[in-house]
């Protein structure tokens, strides 16, 4: 009988997410014959540190070698359409990286070459779907035992780029987009705010601000990200000017009347990589918190508040079955991705794509960069905009 273990992936990217990809794979039991860098050098760097049996010199040659069947891209942002739409040419299934490509012209043309591909399937990296807890929450909200949802608020802080010292690729717009703290990790908040609660998001009013108008880039250039605070040693670098966000506050708009409010931020010192949602129900709230991940705070009016820890015992058989361990033995960032790769890589072994699946598809990364797009233009023009009202040209230039 088939099983993860017959199947072959090779990943593009070597910074800091492509070898998170190369683990998760693993811990599956997918097999991960190699990787491609932005370069053979930083290709085979990565493969011997990764113990990976092959070094790719170029994408050209990962895409023609006929033993690899799954794609992961993780390469910098203005890559993800060339190589996600290569990718699907050569029949792989493709897992890319958020987001799915700079405009949403870009993700409308990904979304039409994968449905003409139904063989083929496709998946956006919003790994922050499967903590067992927000899934569990999900099923609370479906079966109505919160109520109608009437709002949500939350944040999604970092601190990585605190420092006008602190440099990598993503703080420029031709390498990451016109939106970077939203682009980054804001669109993770919204993907599984959006996933928990069921709600679309019509409209959006944003304030967006640049802390840092003038970083000091490095000789090396681009410094892996989350990598330059651990480095202490003084190098001359070279002024240049940012445009791209380092903090955001966005109002949100949902279909069918419920509100909402997100902050993003990469300067908030202290908050290593904080996602935080609070999700008001006419009857409970539900509150999450990314780096406390093993529990779910229920609100009441009428009796105590609870905290659910998370057990599989305890949990929704939906959220249960991407629970690997026992309750009291923590799982954490890593095994989101373990998680979401074991729903992809089901729907590869049984041939066909899912329904409803829980992990997030090309057309809701091709939604998520429509809503960046909205909001990109609600900070030019200080107005609420409604989805689907921007420009789609307008995120990259």
């Amino acid at each position: 009988m088939a099983g993860f273990h017959d199947i072959t992936a090779a990943v593009i990217g070597a910074g800091f997410i492509g070898p998170v990809h190369v683990e998760g794979l693993r811990r599956v039991g997918i097999r991960v014959k190699g990787i491609a860098g932005i370069s053979p050098e930083e290709a085979q760097r990565a493969a011997a540190t990764l113990g990976l049996p092959h070094a790719y010199r170029d994408v050209d040659e990962l895409l023609a070698d006929p033993e690899v069947q799954s794609v992961h891209l993780a390469s910098p942002n203005r890559l993800h359409h060339a190589h996600a739409l290569a990718a699907l040419a050569a029949g792989k299934h493709v897992i890319c990286e958020k987001p799915l490509a700079m405009t949403s012209a870009q993700t409308t043309e990904l979304v039409k070459a994968w449905r003409e591909r139904p063989s083929q399937v496709a998946a956006v990296n919003y790994n922050l779907r499967f903590y067992p807890l927000s899934i569990h929450a999900r099923s609370l909200v479906r079966r109505g035992e919160i109520g109608h949802v009437v709002h949500v608020h939350g944040s999604y802080v970092q601190d990585w780029l605190l420092y006008p010292t602190d440099f990598n690729w993503r703080v420029l717009k031709t390498e990451g987009g016109e939106l970077r703290a939203v682009g980054d990790v804001g669109t993770h908040w919204l993907d599984l705010v959006g996933f928990v609660s069921g709600l679309e998001v019509e409209a959006v009013m944003a304030d967006l601000m640049t802390v840092h108008t003038t970083r000091l880039m490095p000789p090396a250039g681009s410094v892996e990200t989350f990598k330059g605070k651990e480095s202490g040693q003084p190098v001359e670098r070279q002024p240049v000017p940012i445009d791209t966000e380092d903090f955001g506050m966005i109002l949100l708009r949902y279909k069918g009347g419920a509100r909402g409010s997100l902050t993003v931020s990469q300067v908030t010192a202290g908050r290593k990589n904080c996602l935080r949602y609070e999700i008001a129900g006419a009857r409970k709230a539900l509150y999450f918190n990314s780096e406390t991940p093993n529990t779910l705070w229920i609100g009441e009016r009428a009796e105590a508040n609870r905290e659910l820890l998370r057990d599989p015992s305890l949990l929704d058989p939906d959220a249960a079955r991407f629970a690997s361990y026992p309750g009291g033995h923590n799982e954490g960032f890593p095994d989101t991705f373990k998680q979401l790769y074991r729903a992809v890589y089901t729907d590869v072994l049984n041939g066909r794509r899912s329904e409803n699946p829980h992990y997030a598809t090309f057309e809701d990364g091709h939604k998520e960069v429509a809503l960046c797009e909205a909001i990109a233009r609600s900070h030019r023009e200080q107005r609420w905009v409604r989805v689907g009202e921007a420009v789609s040209s307008s995120v990259l230039v």
